[in-house]
């Protein structure tokens, strides 16, 4: 494959809930076995590579201020780890256009990463397979390998190991976005501290979700949603606690913290019920903004 004539390469990356987070006891590694069903949803951002003299990142949109632009970027950290692959160097300068919650426990920086990685493989010509993709992912973070796939999927091991899931669908989703982020790390420390000297069992997918999902029921999929990660989000989060009860008071089927959080997610019934209970939310107080969005959404796409 030659490299692209394009100047430049746009990818899309959706936002991920899990609807349901299973987690197991901390490894001598410091991580943890999981039980990680994740759906994508309609919430996106965009990543444009370019061909720079050196590697530079931007970005714009929402909380653009709080997105790291150095080399700690998983979007730079991707084109990085893609460029040695090949030896060659990562000299591109990479946009990102943020809609996903930045530190939200939706994902987003694991989005730009395999958007970053998938731009460019094709600026590069590198015609790398879907499995070497994938495991660039792995090597990049946990959630990233699911941004690159998409749709919904079980994610086993630390959530990179994935098998894709049929989907009844389209399910819709408002998520909730609190003042500030959640450190993912700070919140497993605290699911270790809440569990500790507890006989944490092995993380199991539940096949009443799994279920739920296949057949596109949204009522048995709300009676269904577990987050293991949640008491700890609400422990270092209690405000979160008052944003789920503004959620479920409006009409929502059900309620949690999505993934490590602080955004919260609600699954609605309908579109029409989904918008009402946006405007709820908002309206409560107990959230800086809300997002109204289906799932499932497909993963990294070039546009």
């Amino acid at each position: 494959m030659t490299p692209s004539s394009a100047a430049k390469i746009t990818v899309r990356v959706p936002a991920k809930v899990n609807v349901q987070l299973a987690v197991g006891a901390a490894r001598p590694d410091g991580f943890h076995d999981l039980a990680n069903v994740f759906l994508a949803v309609s919430l996106f951002d965009e990543v444009t590579v370019a061909p720079a003299a050196a590697l530079t990142v931007t970005c714009e949109g929402t909380d653009a201020d709080r997105v790291p632009l150095d080399p700690t970027n998983l979007a730079a950290r991707a084109a990085t780890l893609l460029a040695e692959r090949h030896g060659r160097t990562p000299d591109v300068h990479i946009h990102i256009a943020k809609h996903i919650p930045v530190a939200g426990g939706m994902a987003g920086g694991s989005a730009d990463g395999a958007g970053a990685l998938l731009a460019c493989d094709a600026l590069w010509g590198l015609g790398s397979t879907r499995e070497e993709l994938l495991d660039l992912c792995a090597e990049l973070g946990s959630d990233v390998p699911f941004s690159l796939v998409g749709g919904a999927a079980l994610g086993v091991g630390r959530g990179e190991r994935l098998t894709t899931l049929e989907t009844g669908g389209p399910f819709h989703w408002v998520f909730a976005v609190a003042d500030g982020g959640l450190s993912t790390p700070a919140v497993y420390g605290e699911f270790d501290r809440l569990t500790e000297g507890t006989d944490v069992p092995e993380p199991t997918a539940s096949p009443a979700l799994l279920d739920a999902l296949r057949t596109g029921d949204p009522h048995a999929l709300a009676a269904a949603l577990t987050n293991d990660l949640q008491p700890a989000a609400l422990s270092l989060r209690p405000a979160l606690a008052d944003t789920l009860a503004a959620g479920t008071t409006a009409g929502a089927l059900a309620a949690l913290v999505s993934g490590s959080g602080p955004t919260t997610a609600f699954l609605t019934s309908s579109a029409d019920s989904a918008h009402q209970v946006a405007e709820a939310l908002l309206a409560s107080g107990t959230c800086r903004a809300t997002h109204v969005a289906t799932g499932p959404a497909p993963g990294a796409t070039l546009l």
